[in-house]
């Protein structure tokens, strides 16, 4: 047998780091050439790394939030002889291994020294000694210590015997299968029931039954640390103002209704494609809007293309899908690319080229749009504009209370480029168009 080290390839121009977002394999699974092994995240996209050699894995290079230098041991892979050759671990003078991490070298305590080393491994049933335990190079901390614990947890449980129904019964119930006795050989339901009723007379109650969950340390990484890092950069660069209109809406909604019952194959209107319509015919009398702001050169560019993020929400966070050019394209075009960029964000299929390059973003949170917004700008841009809820009440038409659609229409903008008065002009041009949405098909 061999070692074999798979470092850190180059992954993007440029790049001198990627941050560990996921494991797909521990130390000891028995892996697969090609198998995807770690998820990989640069400041431009996030890379599925796959294993060059199968064989049976060793040791990993920190854990997800780490940073892994290019060219720096990634992942260890034992192999049978011959494979890898001449990719042999290389070890200090004291013979102890380091790993290339973020923090700095982990060093591995002498047991897993011997198990990397093919030596015998320690017992299964054995606990770790305090001073045993590997440091990853960052300062011990009451979250490493809590991250340590939660691991020690979930491999406890994964170690009890149980079917997967028993499992899943379990997790509604709250229960920890490490705490529950087996009466055979693995975890039954007859087991929980017995488990249930001797806890009974002690006051146990199930999860989510008035009892109160422990604290969560959750390690922020990933899509979610970029989110806010930039969140952050943006309020401590640009001093925000927003700016907030009513717009009725009742003949555009009448407009979309008919245009939707007649749509054929198209994809159905929501009302962002007539809105996207509404600022693309508008900004050409306010270039200040659609532009970048280079502080530190101390440069603005007003584009002549309308390159329009729609901020979407996924379960890994909120992303910027860019529709290129949204001034020449239709309604029915802007519908079609706004589902298609949206799945293929929350699908994580989305390319790099469709992340970047926007020049004003659109951000809705729809049916859940409240009665105003204050967004945050998506550096470098200066404006970032947010549709809120289309609600219905009354109001005055002349002498007569009928009722009328309304919505409110945010603008944030960076104050260091658009003034108050170019921003509440724009937003009142834009109104004009919503509430005349026949004006939308004009030239």
């Amino acid at each position: 047998m061999a070692l074999f080290t798979f470092r850190l390839p180059d992954i993007g121009e440029g790049i001198s780091s990627a941050e560990i977002v996921a494991w797909h394999v521990q130390a000891g699974d028995v892996i697969g050439e090609d198998q995807p092994i770690a998820d990989m995240m640069t400041d431009k996209a996030t890379v599925e790394m796959e294993s060059p050699v199968a064989g049976t894995v060793v040791r990993l290079a920190g854990e997800p939030g780490d940073s892994v230098p290019i060219g720096a041991m990634l992942v260890e892979i034992e192999v049978e002889d011959g494979t890898g050759a001449g990719a042999e671990v290389e070890r200090p003078s004291d013979g102890t291994i380091e790993a290339a991490t973020g923090g700095g070298a982990a060093v591995l305590p002498e047991p897993e020294r011997r198990e990397a080393h093919g030596g015998a491994p320690a017992s299964a049933g054995d606990e770790p000694e305090a001073g045993e335990k590997a440091t990853s190079g960052m300062p011990r901390s009451d979250v490493s210590s809590q991250l340590a614990a939660d691991s020690r947890t979930r491999s406890q449980e994964d170690k009890v015997l149980a079917s997967p129904a028993v499992r899943a019964r379990a997790k509604d119930l709250g229960i920890d299968l490490a705490q529950v006795k087996p009466s055979g050989d693995r975890i039954r339901h007859a087991d929980l029931d017995a488990f249930l009723l001797y806890r009974a007379g002690q006051g146990y109650r199930p999860a989510g039954r008035g009892a109160a969950r422990p604290d969560e340390l959750v390690k922020v990484i990933g899509l979610r640390r970029r989110i806010a890092e930039n969140m952050a950069a943006s309020k401590r660069h640009i001093p925000h103002f927003t700016y907030v209109e009513e717009i009725d809406v009742t003949r555009l909604e009448e407009m979309r209704d008919q245009l939707n019952a007649t749509r054929g194959d198209r994809p159905r209107l929501t009302i962002l494609p007539l809105l996207i319509v509404a600022i693309c015919k508008t900004l050409p009398a306010f270039p200040m809007l659609n532009a970048r702001y280079d502080d530190e050169a101390g440069i603005v560019t007003r584009y002549g293309s309308v390159h329009l993020g729609v901020a979407t929400q996924t379960d890994a966070g909120l992303m910027v899908p860019v529709i290129r050019d949204a001034q020449d394209r239709n309604m029915w075009q802007l519908a079609s690319d706004i589902r298609r960029l949206a799945e293929a964000a929350r699908a994580g299929k989305a390319k790099v080229e469709e992340l970047s390059g926007s020049t004003l973003t659109l951000t809705s949170l729809g049916a859940l749009g409240g009665i105003a917004t204050t967004p945050v700008i998506n550096r470098p841009e200066v404006a970032i504009i947010g549709p809120n809820r289309v609600i219905e009440r009354p109001v005055f038409r002349g002498k007569d209370v009928v009722p009328a659609k309304l919505m409110n229409l945010s603008i944030s903008c960076d104050h260091r480029v658009v003034d108050g008065w170019d921003a509440a002009s724009f937003v009142q041009a834009v109104r004009r168009l919503l509430e005349t949405p026949v004006m939308l098909f004009g030239d």
